[in-house]
């Protein structure tokens, strides 16, 4: 079976060798990147993997500021897409953890019932109160976060979907492919969330703006969860806020966005237990050629954008004012202090 992932990236090296290894575990065979503006080593190592045949590297066609739907778009018409049986679209900082079978994409697909489409919802983890950062797993160092049903108030949280090579598709989207509007009703894609129950109709069809990439998470999660390290370590925040991300150029993310995502209330070390074939996988990848020599200088460039950063007064106040920020979201605190609950809130 193959499984293409698909994910556009700028400023990521430290990050890339654990993803792809990682989903090298999960079953997935090739890896189509996108990268742009890249001053930290990333698209150097990644030509560097393609010339192995471990990636397939290409510069992000966006001509504006929509790097991601640009690539997608562009993706659709490659051979390693087109060819593959599925196919998985996500960001480097995005981690699917399978509970069945070996944990396998192949033991979700089996568990939901081998359907067209796959969508997982999102749970976020907190920093944790990493500062440094640390050239060892994200999915060893963070093991906190939100209560994986509710976020931020709600009860539908964002998802990340793996489609099927038949699905009727009209284009990938960042968190779900589309099927043509008028596609009849005996004719729409079989599709299950995480515990391979039908998605709720509105999601399914795009009816509502609001539930075009989200649905309840309660309930969805038995096979299946996304684990989102979108904070990772302070230092790596400071550093992506400076990079913007690849949707939107020179895009800042302040300070609601670290505290909707920095919520610490749930312990959850499942993920874990790929830790030490992870380990292995990063280990062989390092020793192929210079693969282990450009990742290192990945690292020595995030740290020293982070040194550069913080010579700024901007960036020094923000790590100072993220230092002691709550760890309630804003939603969840304005709830607290409606119902005048806040003083005993921790």
């Amino acid at each position: 079976m193959r499984i293409t992932a698909i994910t556009c990236v700028k400023n990521e090296g430290p990050f890339l060798l654990e993803w792809i290894a990682f989903h090298k575990l999960l079953g997935v065979t090739d890896f189509l990147f996108y990268s742009n503006d890249c001053t930290d080593g990333t698209d150097t190592l990644l030509d560097a993997l393609a010339d192995l045949g471990v990636v397939q590297h290409l510069p992000n066609p966006a001509q504006g500021r929509n790097y991601q739907m640009e690539a997608l778009k562009d993706a659709a018409r490659q051979d390693i897409v087109t060819q593959a049986d599925w196919v998985w679209v996500a960001d480097v900082d995005e981690f699917p953890n399978i509970h069945v079978g070996n944990h396998s994409f192949a033991a979700l697909i089996k568990a939901c019932g081998n359907p067209q489409a796959i969508s997982l919802n999102f749970q976020f983890f907190a920093n944790d109160d990493v500062e440094k950062f640390m050239d060892v797993p994200v999915i060893g160092q963070f093991s906190h976060s939100h209560n994986p049903d509710l976020w931020c108030g709600e009860a539908a949280i964002e998802v990340k979907t793996l489609v099927r090579n038949d699905f009727p598709l009209q284009y990938f989207g960042a968190h779900r492919p589309f099927f043509k509007p008028k596609t009849k009703k005996g004719n729409r894609p079989t599709w299950t969330d995480g515990s391979g129950r039908t998605v709720p109709h509105r999601f399914l069809v795009a009816a509502n703006p609001r539930r075009i990439r989200r649905f309840p998470a309660a309930g969805a999660r038995q096979f299946a969860t996304l684990n989102h390290y979108a904070l990772r370590s302070l230092d790596s925040y400071l550093v992506k806020n400076d990079r913007g991300d690849v949707n939107r150029e020179n895009r800042e993310f302040d300070d609601t966005y670290w505290r909707e995502r920095n919520d610490p209330a749930w312990l959850d070390t499942s993920i874990q237990r790929h830790l030490p074939a992870l380990k292995d996988a990063v280990k062989q990848l390092k020793s192929k050629n210079n693969i282990g020599s450009l990742h290192n200088t990945s690292v020595k460039k995030h740290r020293a954008m982070r040194d550069a950063l913080l010579e700024q007064k901007t960036y020094s106040d923000m790590r100072d004012q993220l230092r002691i920020a709550s760890k309630l979201p804003p939603q969840e605190e304005a709830m607290l202090r409606d119902l005048g609950l806040l003083e005993g809130a921790t």
